[in-house]
């Protein structure tokens, strides 16, 4: 599982006292070291025009990643990503029809029920205590209920205030990319500077302490889950702006890839802290890694394995003690000396 101490390098002198995420570092290196072989491999991959194209897809993913991080912190797994997302892509293309007029309400309903299936997701988790994986699974089933109920499965043009605002650029930067940054600050803001954000993680950390110490666990642990929705459903949004005419399934190729972003951010599967700058630029590295496997001629219908070693890597990462490994390795010369001793 990924690790939860708060971990740091020491760097050298007069820089040991600069704590950095074991995550932080983690995904910062293996983003470089990406770039750098597709700088070597496949440059087309990190084109201005290739990035330009991915980074408005690497920002909703990690906005997507953003909620999961959420929810794995209080020790559980929101599977009604897929839903969620194609829900809100859905009414923020049809219920306009093409009519920008239309749009503002469009989304007002797309939030509601964005905060309705998060209120329902963590009263059935938070309070009567259902399994995440079981009572996430149903809720997406119900969601894409009421996206086949909407859409009939046929896709419609986005409107072109939608597109304009999550499609457009400003100074050169994507609309969806500066969306990604203000959200990315008011989360980070709300976990790491508010006396909410910091009983929430205490919460993930050790529930049992939480509770003790008189923390309201099950509503922090439903809060979760409500603010996952409404960030998925910015992500839908967005995804219904940048895409001219998104399908009904939109949100089926985030799953996986929101569970992965989370697990290379360091974040533990087991709950705890959370890291929310390793999550967006984790975003960016998987984001990047799809099309370098592209870029070499790895197939599209291969990207879920992508993904999944991904995942893997994540995993392994942080399963590893690699400071108990290098410690190991390099004794002091006193412990060699005591070591040689007892073998004498």
């Amino acid at each position: 599982m990924a690790d939860t101490t708060p971990q740091g390098f020491a760097g050298p002198s007069g820089l040991s006292s600069i704590p950095v995420a074991k995550g932080f570092a983690t995904i910062v290196v293996s983003t470089l070291g990406l770039i750098l072989l597709c700088a070597l491999f496949a440059p087309s991959a990190v084109t201005a025009g290739s990035l330009m194209g991915s980074l408005p897809f690497a920002a909703v993913l990690g906005i997507v990643g953003l909620g999961q991080m959420l929810v794995v912190q209080q020790g559980g797994f929101d599977l009604s990503v897929p839903g969620s997302v194609s829900l809100a892509v859905v009414i923020a293309t049809h219920m306009p029809n093409g009519n920008d007029a239309m749009l503002f309400q469009a989304v007002v309903v797309a939030v509601g029920f964005a905060l309705a299936a998060g209120f329902l997701n963590g009263v059935m988790i938070a309070y009567f205590r259902l399994n995440a994986i079981v009572a996430t699974i149903g809720m997406n089933a119900l969601l894409y209920s009421a996206v086949f109920a909407i859409s009939g499965g046929v896709p419609r043009i986005t409107t072109k205030v939608l597109a304009a605002i999550a499609g457009g650029q400003t100074f050169g930067i994507p609309h969806s990319v500066i969306f990604a940054v203000v959200i990315l600050a008011m989360v980070s803001f709300a976990l790491k500077k508010t006396v909410a954000g910091r009983r929430f993680e205490a919460i993930g950390a050790n529930r049992v302490a939480a509770r003790a110490a008189g923390l309201r666990v099950k509503r922090y642990e439903a809060m979760a889950y409500m603010m996952a929705q409404l960030l998925y459903c910015t992500a839908g949004v967005l995804i219904a702006g940048i895409t001219r005419e998104p399908t009904a399934f939109q949100g089926n190729a985030l799953l996986l890839p929101s569970v992965a972003v989370v697990v290379l951010a360091g974040t533990s599967l087991l709950g705890g802290r959370g890291f929310p700058i390793s999550v967006v630029i984790a975003a960016f590295f998987l984001n990047q890694l799809s099309q370098f496997a592209l870029s070499i001629g790895v197939p599209y219908s291969a990207q879920t394995i992508v993904q999944a070693l991904a995942l893997v890597f994540g995993i392994g990462v942080y399963s590893i003690d690699w400071t108990g490994r290098f410690k190991m390795k390099t004794k002091s010369p006193k412990e060699e000396e005591t070591h040689e001793t007892f073998d004498a």
